[in-house]
């Protein structure tokens, strides 16, 4: 009787703790055909795409638990679901600064998706000089039995924010976090180095998008009748004037 009770409720440890990661895949998959509908929409009628590249990941059991651990938490699945909210996690990578504000304000605007936090480290960085617009949202999921909604985090970046973040992760890791000063400042100098050039490739951007305006104004008054008028009119001048 013992041993039927114990498998019984091994069984539906197992069951809760499939459906425990389940859950967050699930979340993850809802939040990447959002940002691919975002994607195709902006190359087929905007003709420019600010999203570079997205990854997902869900946290290792490993981390949980050192997770777990560092907030001191009771090991239950109710208690990891509400209090460790980066469980589920997506990163999308955007070619200039404004592109992240314009993806983070487009996913925040859709109607069934909870806004729980965003975190600006962008307008105001890190410490160490990192750089990044996190958000904790709620996205609901739909299982067999059950609704559910499920924090996931959105880290949004650019090119150059996310090299330096993969890059002083691995420092990190190598030196087992205890990194030496100078490398810890070499590191920050690096960050905003890397913050400068968002800066400049955004300027010129914006230059390239004003040329890019005048010429198509330029164009398109060359095209209209209003121009083509002018044209027949100039030529009839100067007609008269040949024939005198």
């Amino acid at each position: 009787m013992k041993n039927e009770l114990e498998a019984t409720t091994l069984k539906t440890f197992q069951t809760e703790l499939t459906r425990f990661f389940l859950a967050y895949k699930f979340a993850l998959n809802e939040v990447e055909t959002k940002i691919n509908i975002l994607q195709e929409e902006f190359k087929l009628i905007h003709e420019y795409n600010p999203i570079e590249h997205v990854s997902t990941r869900v946290k290792s059991p490993k981390s949980i638990l050192l997770k777990m651990s560092k907030k001191e938490l009771t090991p239950a699945i109710d208690s990891i679901r509400e209090h460790i909210r980066d469980i589920a996690g997506v990163r999308i990578t955007c070619s200039f600064v404004e592109d992240i504000y314009k993806v983070s304000a487009m996913l925040q605007a859709q109607n069934d998706i909870e806004v729980v936090d965003v975190k600006d480290y962008i307008a105001y960085p890190k410490d160490n000089g990192y750089q990044s617009l996190h958000l904790i949202i709620k996205i609901p999921i739909f299982m067999s039995d059950r609704m559910e909604k499920v924090y996931t985090e959105i880290q949004i970046r650019t090119i150059a924010m996310d090299f330096w973040a993969s890059l002083e992760h691995k420092i990190y890791y190598k030196y087992n976090k205890e990194v030496p000063a100078h490398i810890r400042n070499e590191l920050k100098d690096a960050a905003l180095q890397a913050a400068e050039l968002d800066r400049k490739m955004e300027r010129l951007n914006k230059e390239i998008n004003i040329l890019k305006e005048n010429e198509a104004e330029s164009s398109l008054l060359e095209s209209t009748p209003i121009a083509h008028l002018a044209q027949y009119l100039s030529q009839l001048t100067f007609d008269s004037k040949d024939s005198k």
